[in-house]
């Protein structure tokens, strides 16, 4: 993106009074205004970290909820997801300046003389973006492979709604079977299921649950820990209830957390981990397809269509037009149609965030090097 800028200055003065004063006078005000044009530019470095910094952080920030968005959508057609991250940013300005006198003096007791100062500007931007697709290995850790129960947790006791995080992220905890919604048959979490997810969701607001991390000589363990002093009266009632839900030692308030299907004995918690693929598949199930696009087999039938949003299950919704949506969160286009997601849909919109968060939480993989902002001011 190249920006330009010119701002030409001139006047013009008479000499009204015939002395060589008057003429000096007039000398003195072009080389002044030729003065102040070239030693006016400062820095603009300074200037643009405040703008830049925002700047950019809106834009990649856009950028990243529309390739998300695209990747759910794309999913639902089978068409495979692709991610690409920024690899750095390199923004170099460039500022001139140019000035100019001219005038006409003539010899004294003569009328006319004249000075024309002029000032000229030129500001240009030029961003190099660089880009790297994620493949491999990093493809592997982040997106493929089960996120790490403990990551879960830890955002958790972070402050993140427990319900959601469960009902989003596990397939199942000690054998409790959450919904099936990944796959073109919708199986509907078990009601236990969603009744643990909301125990722990009072228990996270009374502040009845903690994490830590306890390191052996050769691995580390991590343990969910229930607190029981100082607890009211409800929320022991709610341990206790938790307790025989997932078949919990009673007297055990500190249980290891692992991944697995079912736990080994009664002092376990495990956790049936979903891959950042699996929820986003899940979702993509859940967006509000063209029935041409059904009806014409070019998408798998899942559970949500756009001419019956009764048949959409749960609260994330991603709508689609063939116009443009005037008041989207995210919107993106796609086989000659509009995805979004609209603004005032606070549950979408807040499902949405939770998978923005879990790019960052299943990223395990080290990188040679960070995403990098250069900017070279002149």
């Amino acid at each position: 993106m190249t920006t330009s800028a010119a701002l030409t200055l001139s006047c013009e003065t008479e000499k009204t009074e015939s002395s060589d004063g008057w003429r000096l006078r007039i000398v003195r005000a072009g080389l002044a205004i030729l003065f102040a044009a070239l030693t006016g530019c400062h820095s603009i470095g300074p200037g643009t970290i405040n703008r830049d910094r925002v700047d950019y952080s809106v834009a990649m920030t856009d950028s990243w909820k529309s390739e998300t968005l695209l990747n759910i959508v794309k999913m639902r057609y089978l068409d495979p997801p692709i991610f690409v991250d920024v690899g750095s940013i390199i923004s170099g300005y460039s500022f001139d300046v140019g000035a100019s006198a001219s005038g006409t003096l003539y010899p004294a007791n003569s009328s006319g003389d004249s000075v024309s100062p002029g000032v000229s500007g030129g500001y240009a931007d030029h961003p190099t973006v660089t880009y790297v697709p994620l493949t491999g290995e990093s493809f592997l850790q982040s997106v493929v492979s089960p996120m790490p129960p403990e990551s879960l947790f830890f955002a958790i006791q972070s402050g993140w709604p427990a319900d959601v995080m469960l009902r989003l992220t596990l397939g199942g905890i000690n054998g409790l079977k959450n919904e099936e919604n990944f796959t073109s048959a919708y199986r509907p979490a078990s009601k236990e299921f969603d009744r643990a997810a909301t125990l722990l969701r009072k228990l996270q607001l009374s502040n009845s649950i903690s994490l830590h991390i306890l390191k052996a000589k050769d691995n580390q363990a991590t343990f969910l820990t229930f607190r029981t002093d100082g607890n009211s009266p409800e929320a022991n009632a709610d341990l206790n209830e938790l307790d025989q839900m997932l078949n919990l030692d009673p007297k055990v308030h500190e249980f290891k957390l692992v991944y697995g299907t079912a736990a080994s004995n009664n002092h376990e918690i495990a956790v049936q981990t979903r891959s950042l693929l699996n929820v986003m598949s899940g979702m993509a199930m859940k967006t509000r397809v063209p029935a041409s696009d059904l009806a014409d087999g070019r998408v798998l039938p899942g559970y949500c269509t756009a001419d019956d949003p009764a048949s959409c299950k749960g609260t994330f919704v991603i709508q689609s037009s063939l116009a443009c949506p005037r008041d989207a969160f995210v919107a993106v286009r796609y086989r000659g149609h509009y995805f979004f997601i609209d603004d005032r849909d606070l549950a979408s919109k807040r499902d949405f965030a939770f998978i923005m968060l879990l790019f960052t939480l299943s990223d395990t993989a080290s990188h040679a090097s960070l995403p990098l902002i250069t900017i070279p001011a002149q």
